[in-house]
């Protein structure tokens, strides 16, 4: 690889490995509700969670742009009490990423926290273990497979997102300048084809240890429950 294509393999790992970091726990949480609680509306949120993969991604980066942008009330926010920009930014990419890859974090983590025999849990509150410690102790260890297996496929889709990214930070090298993103510019520059077979080739090399990774953990999940 180039100099230029290794600074842009470690920009998009950059990116993607920040827009896992910061939507799993937000991911966990939904998961977490939807797997436990029942309340009117939950098929509302269900919807909601499964939007990013149903919806064409530009138009989830129009509205990242919109509410996000240097003009839309949560960037201001961003901007006034964490500093952080996200408009033609490194981390404007991220939160693309963190956005369409959310889904795929909610589903195995859901699952995963489904197969947990609420029995446990009810042994353990009975022997005086509080809420905390239920989830340090038996929720979290049980429901890890599936944290994993959705971080690792999350992680993926985050460094191949294309749509959303480009719509939403445009497509400016050294900054906001993704794997899919340059691909997609070297296919458009006359002796671009050789550079743009290497990213492919590291795109689909990635994107299939994480699948088979993904499903690895899967499948201890269900050996685990026995199914």
């Amino acid at each position: 690889m180039t100099e230029a294509e290794t600074t842009i393999v470690l920009l998009s790992l950059k990116v993607a490995f920040a827009a896992i970091v910061f939507a799993l726990p937000l991911a966990f949480l939904v998961a977490w509700v939807l797997a436990r609680r029942d309340f009117a509306g939950k098929t509302v949120l269900q919807a909601i969670v499964m939007l990013p993969l149903v919806v064409p991604p530009v138009v989830t980066g129009y509205a990242l742009l919109v509410w996000f942008g240097s003009q839309g009330w949560a960037g201001r926010l961003a901007a006034d009490l964490l500093g952080i920009s996200f408009a033609f930014r490194w981390t404007g990419a991220a939160l693309a990423a963190g956005v369409m890859a959310f889904p795929l974090l909610v589903r195995p983590i859901r699952l995963s926290l489904e197969a947990i025999d609420t029995g446990l849990l009810e042994a353990a509150e009975t022997l005086g273990a509080g809420r905390m410690l239920r989830f340090a102790t038996i929720t979290l260890p049980l429901a890890l497979p599936g944290v994993l297996a959705g971080a690792v496929l999350g992680f993926a889709k985050a460094l191949g997102e294309f749509g959303a990214t480009i719509t939403f930070v445009s497509n400016i090298p050294g900054e906001t300048q993704t794997l899919s993103l340059a691909v997609y510019s070297l296919l458009q520059s006359p002796g671009g084809e050789a550079g743009a077979l290497r990213l492919i080739v590291f795109s689909i090399a990635v994107a299939l240890g994480a699948v088979v990774m993904s499903e690895w953990l899967q499948r201890r999940l269900s050996r685990r429950n026995g199914k």
